[in-house]
C-alpha cells in the first residue's frame, strides 16, 4: 500500500500567547468576513446616499413659487410664505442682536464654535438619556446638521442622522461658522410657514428683532423647538418654563445677569394682534399675469409703481363714499391714479360689496367693461377740432329724433333742456348730447372709433356699424383703466405713453410718446374741461366740479344709471373713478357728479396738499 494514502491534509497552525499552536474557529472567520462585507456595504451605501451641497448659501431664486410685490417705496404689497425659502425677510448676521445669536447657540448647539459639524459628546449624552427613558426624549442635532436638514430634507430616521453627520462636516469645511449661523437664523422654520427670526419677530410681536426685549428674544429662541406645542396664546406655561431654563443657562455663560431673569420674566408677552391690511390684491393679480410680472423672478421681489400711502388714502375715500351711497343701491366702485408724466400707476383701488372670500370677490372693477356714458365726448370734440372745428364753432342744440326699428327714438340732454345754437366750448363743457351727435356726424363713426383705438381703448372691438352714432353718447363698453389711460394722453398734450406698473427705466418717455392729438388741440380740450364757466348751463356755479386748483374734469352716466364716472387731470396726475354694481343692477339715479365726482375731488385735494 502506498504510504501517501495515509497522509493527513496540512492545516496551518497558529500560536496563542503561550506559544502553543491554535486554530481560528470558523465562526470567528465568518464573523470577520461578514463585518468586512458590512463595512464595505455601509461605505458604498453612504457614499451613494450623500447629496452634493451648494457652493453658496445664498438661496437666490431657488424655490421661488410666488413673487413678492413691493410698492415704489419698498413697502410690501403682498405677503407670501409659499416659497421654499425665506427670500424677502432676511438679515445679515451683524444686524441680528448679539444676545439673540448667543441665545440660539446656547439653546440649540452650545459647542457650535468648537465642533466640526457633529457634536459627538452631545450625541452620546442624548443616546444615554433616550436609552434610560426608553424613548426619544432628546435630540442632539447641531446647528450645522439642522442647516443640512433644511438643504436636504429627509425622513427623520437613524439613517438620515448618519448621512447628515457626514454632510455637516463637509458643510463646515465649505463655509464659515458665521455664514452657517446667518443662514440658520434666516431660514429656521416657525409656525404658519414663517422662516427666520425676522418673520417670526413680526408674526408674534409685530416688530423687528432689534426692538425686542430679553423676554421676547428668549421666547422666539425656544419656540423653534416646538412651534405648535409652545404656541404663546395656548401653551404659555410651557413656553415660560423653557424660556426661564434658557435664561439660567445664559447666566452660566455670562451673557446675562441673574437679576435680569426675574425682570425679564415679569414682563408680559405683548403679542401682535394686527393683521396685514394693505389691499392691493387686484393690482397685484393684474401685474403678475402681465408680461411685466416676470421681472421679479430674479430674486423673488418685484418693485411696482404703486404708492401704498396713496393707495390706502384712495381706498378710504372710496369706501367712505360708497357707505354714504348705500341707500342709493350703489355697492361697488373703483379708482385709478396715474402720474401721467411717466405713465406710472400710483393707486388701483376696488371697493364695495364683494369680499375676496365671496364668489365674484376677485372681479376687478378697474378692468371690467362698462358703458362710459359721456366720458368719450372730449375725444370726439378733439377730433372734430382737428378736422376744422374750433372752440367757437356753433353747434345746434335742438330736439332730435331718429328712426329705430319700428319707431322713433328721441334724443335729449340729461336735463331735458335744449339751448339752441351753442359754441363747441359750451357744448362740451355742459356735456350736451344733441351737439355730440352732430359732432360724430361731422367726424364719422369709423374715424372716431379709430381715434379711440389710438388712445388705447381696445375693448371697443366691434365694427363702427355695430356702435353707430350712439358711440358719441357712450354706446359700447370700456374699462376704467383704458379710460384713465386715454385721459392721460390729453394731460400729456396729446402724446400716448403706455401705463406702467413696474419701476424701471422709462424707455417710452425717453423716446417720446406716440402722438394722438396735436398739442394745441389737447391743451384746448383740457382748458374747456377745467373752465367752470363752460359748464354753467347744466351744472351751475360753485359746483362740486369747480376745483380750487385748475383741474380738467369730465363726468359720465350710462343709461338707467348703471354706471357713474368721473375722470380728471391736473398738471401732474390723472384720476378716474367708477361707481355702480358689478352685477349690473341699476342704481337709484346716482350720476357721475353725485357719486364718483366727490371721490375724484377728495383724492385730488389730498394729492394737491
Amino acid at each position: 500500500m502506498d504510504a501517501r494514502q495515509h497522509e493527513v491534509p496540512y492545516e496551518p497552525l497558529h500560536c496563542d500567547e503561550t506559544g502553543r499552536s491554535a486554530t481560528v474557529p470558523l465562526a470567528v472567520r465568518l464573523a470577520v468576513l461578514m463585518l468586512c462585507i458590512a463595512v464595505v456595504a455601509l461605505t458604498w451605501a453612504t457614499h451613494g446616499s450623500l447629496r452634493s451641497l451648494p457652493l453658496s448659501l445664498d438661496v437666490g431664486r431657488e424655490g421661488i413659487r410666488r413673487v413678492q410685490v413691493w410698492d415704489r417705496h419698498g413697502v410690501p404689497l403682498t405677503v407670501t410664505y409659499q416659497n421654499a425659502w425665506n427670500l424677502h425677510d432676511t438679515l445679515p448676521l451683524h444686524e441680528i442682536p448679539p444676545i439673540f445669536q448667543r441665545a440660539f447657540v446656547e439653546s440649540e448647539d452650545r459647542r457650535f464654535f468648537a465642533h466640526t459639524g457633529v457634536d459627538w459628546f452631545a450625541r452620546l449624552h442624548a443616546l444615554a438619556q433616550n436609552v434610560v427613558a426608553r424613548k426619544a426624549v432628546r435630540g442632539a442635532s447641531t446647528i450645522t446638521e439642522q442647516v443640512v436638514r433644511m438643504l436636504h430634507p429627509r425622513p427623520r430616521t437613524i439613517w438620515s442622522r448618519w448621512l447628515e453627520g457626514f454632510e455637516s462636516m463637509v458643510l463646515e469645511k465649505r463655509f464659515s461658522k458665521s455664514a452657517i449661523l446667518e443662514f440658520y437664523l434666516n431660514q429656521v422654520p416657525y409656525a404658519r410657514q414663517r422662516r427666520g427670526v425676522l418673520q417670526a419677530s413680526r408674526l408674534y410681536f409685530g416688530r423687528d428683532p432689534d426692538t425686542l426685549n430679553l423676554r421676547e428674544i428668549l421666547a422666539l429662541t425656544v419656540l423653534v423647538r416646538a412651534p405648535s406645542s409652545m404656541e404663546p396664546t395656548r401653551h404659555s406655561l410651557l413656553l415660560n418654563r423653557a424660556s426661564r431654563s434658557l435664561a439660567r443657562r445664559l447666566t452660566e455663560t455670562g451673557d446675562i445677569e441673574i437679576s435680569q431673569i426675574a425682570q425679564a420674566m415679569e414682563e408680559p408677552l405683548r403679542l401682535n394682534t394686527l393683521e396685514w391690511k394693505m389691499d392691493a390684491g387686484h393690482f397685484v393679480q393684474y401685474l403678475l399675469h402681465s408680461p411685466a410680472g416676470g421681472r421679479g423672478l430674479a430674486d423673488g421681489k418685484l418693485f411696482s409703481t404703486l404708492d401704498s400711502s396713496l393707495q390706502a388714502l384712495a381706498q378710504e375715500i372710496l369706501n367712505r363714499r360708497l357707505k354714504d351711497l348705500a341707500a342709493e343701491e350703489v355697492n361697488d366702485g373703483a379708482a385709478v391714479v396715474v402720474d401721467h408724466h411717466t405713465g406710472e400707476i400710483l393707486a388701483w383701488v376696488n371697493g364695495g360689496g364683494l369680499s375676496a372670500e365671496e364668489p365674484g370677490g376677485w372681479i376687478d372693477a378697474v378692468t371690467v367693461r362698462r358703458q362710459p356714458g359721456s366720458t368719450l365726448k372730449p375725444f370726439l370734440y378733439g377730433l372734430a377740432m382737428e378736422m376744422g372745428w374750433t372752440a367757437a364753432t356753433c353747434i345746434e342744440d335742438s330736439p332730435l329724433a331718429e328712426p329705430v326699428r319700428d319707431g322713433l327714438h328721441a334724443f335729449r340732454n340729461y336735463s331735458g333742456v335744449h339751448y339752441g345754437h351753442l359754441r363747441l366750448r359750451e357744448a362740451l363743457g355742459n356735456s350736451l348730447n344733441i351737439p355730440a351727435l352732430r359732432a360724430i356726424r361731422y367726424t364719422g363713426t369709423s374715424r372716431f372709433l379709430d381715434r379711440l383705438h389710438l388712445l388705447g381703448i381696445r375693448n371697443l372691438d366691434r365694427p363702427a356699424e355695430f356702435y353707430g352714432e350712439g358711440l358719441a353718447l357712450g354706446d359700447g363698453e370700456v374699462s376704467l383703466l383704458e379710460l384713465v389711460g386715454a385721459y392721460a394722453v390729453l394731460a400729456r398734450g396729446g402724446e400716448a405713453l403706455p401705463l406702467r406698473m413696474v419701476l424701471g427705466p422709462d424707455t417710452s418717455a425717453m423716446r417720446g410718446g406716440r402722438r394722438v392729438f396735436a398739442e394745441d388741440i389737447a391743451s384746448l380740450v383740457g382748458n374747456i374741461l377745467s373752465d367752470p364757466e363752460a359748464r354753467r348751463l347744466e351744472f351751475g356755479a360753485g359746483h362740486v366740479l369747480s376745483f380750487p386748483v385748475q383741474t380738467a374734469v369730465k363726468t359720465g352716466t350710462s343709461s338707467d344709471h348703471r354706471d357713474a364716472w368721473a375722470v380728471g387731470f391736473s398738471a401732474t396726475h390723472t384720476i378716474g373713478v367708477w361707481m355702480g354694481n358689478l352685477d349690473r343692477r341699476p342704481t337709484r339715479s346716482v350720476t357721475g357728479t353725485t357719486g364718483p365726482g366727490l371721490v375724484l375731488r377728495s383724492i385730488f385735494a389730498e394729492i394737491n396738499k
